[in-house]
């Protein structure tokens, strides 16, 4: 009996996907729990596994093509088992590439109609971040991640770079040899000039996500904003002792400041809460979610109780998540659950700004660069010189008032001014 393979939801938010790749030709034989397809979701890149065993008699869609969820995309069946009614009642297919050992000219793809809800196909990290690009003729040139990402960062077509690995596909070292002699064939990535007046980008699904996010977020949230400024002296003085006794101790200011901010939101589960609509949620774990800037849009993971972790804990792990956010490479369960949000720009040399809510939560922390500025002492006589940093924190009024909103911060300012009170 044939199979239907649809557009599954392979993330809790995700309502249509994108697909990158198909890994299974037409004709090919699959057998259940084997991947046939890399999807883009609203926050990675997936693999959609097939749920039954057979061949993939047809693609009903095409590479780069986007669907929303329930979407028929393709069929698995027996060789010989008639799929005319299945084919048709999805539409129009798009040509098909035949079988074929290397990979063909990705199909034309023509739409396709939803098809009714099934139990969602299993699914896993893909291994390949992003999609493999297409050379002039329309064939997928083959290329591991890091290659890709060293050509896009060198400014190199892939499609005009020769690869020495296996099956052809293109390596580290010919990206090296390619940036080294462009005379052996490589190219900018950005053509010539058209002479058009603008040029039309295609949104991700991962930015049409943040778009629909924050369209639920700055209009229909009342919100309001917290600016103080705090003194990092004894924040940097513990963590260059830190950093002496050695890698094992070493935590990064922003490590710190999200160890006090994990801590102090256990202190005031007002501020660590969900607005649900009829009822306010307060969360007694906190759930931290840091926003990390990717190459296609923000997203954040979160670092689950974090205010029970050791700054050098929540240092490991958020360097990791960072790394596998970048790379499209988070787990759901990895960027969903978080209960209060922090957003940090001051590594980009942004001093102080205001960062939009991510519902259902109920305030978020924007944090500045560290700053020295000059302070007088309290009769005026002398100064000093102090590392500052300024946090803005956008909070919902629904939820939060702003005597509220402001204790939070006194709490955080004593954190931050006294840090040894981290580590008991």
């Amino acid at each position: 009996m044939a199979t239907k393979v649809f557009m599954e939801a392979l993330s809790p938010t995700m309502e249509e996907g994108r697909l990158v790749k198909w890994i299974k030709n037409e004709g090919d034989a699959v057998k259940s729990g084997e991947p046939i397809a890399e999807v883009e979701t609203d926050k990675a890149i997936m693999e959609l596994v097939a749920r039954g065993d057979g061949v993939l008699r047809k693609r009903l869609i095409g590479e780069g093509d986007s669907r929303p969820v329930g979407t028929l995309v393709g069929v698995i069946a027996t060789a010989d088992e008639n799929i005319d009614a299945l084919v048709a009642s999805a539409g129009a297919p798009a040509e098909s590439t035949p079988p074929a050992a290397a990979p063909a000219k990705a199909p034309e793809s023509a739409p396709a109609a939803p098809a009714p809800q099934t139990q969602p196909q299993s699914v896993q990290p893909t291994l390949a971040p992003t999609p493999a690009p297409s050379g002039d003729s329309g064939s997928v040139v083959r290329s591991s991640p890091l290659a890709r990402r060293l050509a896009s960062d060198k400014g190199l077509d892939l499609a005009h770079v020769r690869g020495s690995g296996p099956g052809g596909r293109i390596i580290k070292r010919d990206i090296e040899s390619a940036s080294a002699a462009p005379s052996a064939g490589a190219a900018p990535m950005r053509a010539p000039a058209s002479g058009n007046d603008f040029d039309d980008i295609p949104l991700t699904q991962i930015r049409k996500t943040i778009a629909k996010r924050l369209s639920e977020s700055i209009g229909p949230i009342p919100t309001f904003y917290l600016t103080a400024e705090f003194d990092l002296t004894r924040a940097t003085e513990m963590r260059a002792a830190m950093v002496e006794m050695g890698d094992e101790f070493k935590v990064s200011i922003n490590d710190i400041l999200m160890k006090a901010v994990a801590t102090a939101l256990a202190q005031h589960p007002e501020v660590n809460s969900h607005w649900l609509g009829d009822r306010i949620r307060q969360h007694n774990r906190v759930h931290l979610g840091m926003a990390v800037a990717t190459p296609d849009g923000l997203i954040v993971p979160v670092i689950f109780d974090a205010d029970r972790k050791r700054m050098s804990e929540i240092s490991r792990e958020a360097k990791e998540l960072a790394k596998r956010a970048r790379e499209r490479k988070l787990k759901p369960e990895e960027y969903t659950g978080s209960t209060f949000s922090i957003s940090n720009l001051g590594m980009f040399g942004i001093d102080q700004f205001t960062a939009i809510i991510n519902p259902p939560e109920v305030a978020i922390l924007a944090i500045g660069a560290s700053t020295d500025v000059v302070v007088p002492d309290a009769d005026g006589e002398d100064i000093s010189i102090q590392k500052r940093i300024r946090v803005t924190m956008s909070c919902d009024h629904r939820a939060v008032d702003g005597a509220v909103g402001a204790a939070f911060l006194q709490t955080l300012r004593r954190l931050i001014e006294n840090p040894l009170m981290l580590v008991f």
